[in-house]
């Protein structure tokens, strides 16, 4: 097992991290940009070094500060969290090369799940249903249009290289189709450095599932069950839940075995997560993988009792899977919503400021993975999350009602968050009901209006 770890991230993933190594009794290390000097992550850590300005690309992106810092400190293994490097073959690579622990898979698994198109074909080959569209990059517009018109409008564009939303248009006809494709390739261009983009068919009522698998180096491949993450703006998820209100457990035998089909097919080794788009018949098809820990992990952990980040760091370390599909329990129903430093009454603005009160829930069923505090100055440099709050109930209702509660005891100011946002979905008819879909935040918020 690794006796130091280097965690090349910040906020609260940061601090989850360490907090598993923690008691794993792995000695941590911290980098921070010169913005998070009062973070707890630099606080809890072990040891902390600054790796540059506020800017993302002078810090968390810096590859050659990262990996000075790696080895002024002589750690063993790196974790990268989720975003910033963490899905960056090259940066794995530059790792390996330097004989320090990629907490993540292999550089090749990063890379070809990192190509949308590439993935698609993989899964194809699999036997893993994917979405009707192109079959590779779209060279040129009558190509797309003809396309368009085989699989039915509507369509919708995406970039290759994509994630988060950006690079994504969608068109009803041949003539949105073609400035939808100049305006996909534009952004993707700006977003990721390729301009490359393919056509997919458009599910106007779709939810939004993916499933959790663990691997090890010995072809052991589990999955954790699936989660909900259907409640999203502008492809941003807000709230996520485990297990799926629609799935029933036929589905979620077959949708389970094709995400395990899915990671073998790659040779799949670490944390990862297969994301399907479920249609109003029940029918699901293949997204994309993310090849590293997710923000929405929370979920999964309640429910199964088992600690990701930990399961992480020993398939890193070269260790068996202690347990089989088997073993694997599912108890009871847990929620996670995202405490964003946004103002949901002036279209999500972000509010970044200084927190002056801070009173966070407690009590039965809830969890809340945070790194803000009284005091702490919100810098605007980086994402607006601050906190997941998560509640975890015997059923679905009993989760709903702990969220609720907690929601009302959840104090930050004069900071603006989404908390009211969290509050209205959880007296919405329809989420509670769990007949929603990835449309469901701005109809709801047309509504309002």
């Amino acid at each position: 097992m690794f006796s130091k770890i280097l965690i090349a991230n910040r906020g609260e993933i940061a601090l989850r991290i360490i907090r598993a190594c923690k008691e794993m009794g792995i000695r941590t290390v911290a980098v921070y940009s010169s913005a998070d000097a009062n973070s707890l992550h630099v606080q809890f850590a072990d040891e902390a070094v600054c790796i540059g300005p506020a800017a993302p690309a002078n810090s968390y992106l810096n590859i050659a500060a990262i990996m000075s810092a790696a080895e002024i400190t002589d750690v063993e293994a790196i974790h990268p969290g989720y975003g910033f490097l963490s899905e960056n073959a090259h940066f794995a690579e530059i790792c390996e090369s330097c004989h320090i622990t990629f907490i993540g898979p292999s550089p090749e698994n990063i890379r070809l799940m990192g190509d949308k198109m590439a993935a698609k074909d993989s899964m194809r080959k699999a036997g893993v249903p994917t979405i009707p569209g192109s079959l590779h990059v779209i060279d040129n517009k009558d190509e797309a249009i003809k396309i368009a018109n085989r699989i039915k409008y509507p369509v919708i564009i995406k970039a290759s290289s994509g994630g988060g939303g950006r690079g994504m248009r969608v068109a009803h006809n041949d003539v949105r189709l073609v400035s939808a494709i100049i305006t996909a390739q534009t952004e993707a261009e700006a977003s990721f450095g390729n301009a490359s983009v393919y056509l997919e068919k458009y599910f106007e009522k779709p939810r939004h599932i993916e499933v959790q698998i663990l691997a090890d180096k010995y072809n052991h491949i589990i999955h954790l069950g699936e989660r909900d993450c259907t409640i999203q703006r502008r492809h941003q998820k807000l709230i996520e839940e485990s297990p799926s209100p629609v799935i029933d457990p036929k589905l979620r035998r077959k949708i389970t075995d094709a995400a395990i089909r899915a990671a073998k097919a790659v040779n799949y080794c670490s944390a990862g997560t297969i994301e399907f788009l479920l249609d109003t018949d029940g029918n699901f098809f293949f997204m994309e993988m993310n090849t590293r820990i997710q923000v929405e992990h929370t979920v999964t952990e309640m429910i199964t009792g088992i600690d990701l980040i930990k399961e992480q760091i020993k398939i890193a370390a070269g260790k068996r899977l202690s347990f089989t599909q088997d073993d694997i329990r599912m108890d009871g129903v847990a929620i996670e919503c995202r405490i964003n430093e946004e103002d949901p009454d002036n279209g999500f603005m972000p509010c970044p400021g200084t927190i002056d009160h801070l009173h966070m829930p407690g009590g039965r069923g809830i969890r809340i993975d945070s790194h803000v505090y009284s005091g702490y100055a919100i810098p605007p440099f980086y994402d607006s999350m601050i906190a997941k709050l998560i509640a975890h109930g015997k059923d679905r209702q009993d989760a709903i009602k702990i969220m609720q509660r907690a929601l009302d005891e959840f104090i930050i100011s004069p900071v603006k968050t989404t908390i009211p946002f969290h509050r209205t979905v959880f007296n919405n008819p329809q989420f509670l009901r769990g007949t929603y879909y990835t449309n469901f935040v701005e109809t709801m918020m047309k509504e309002k209006e």
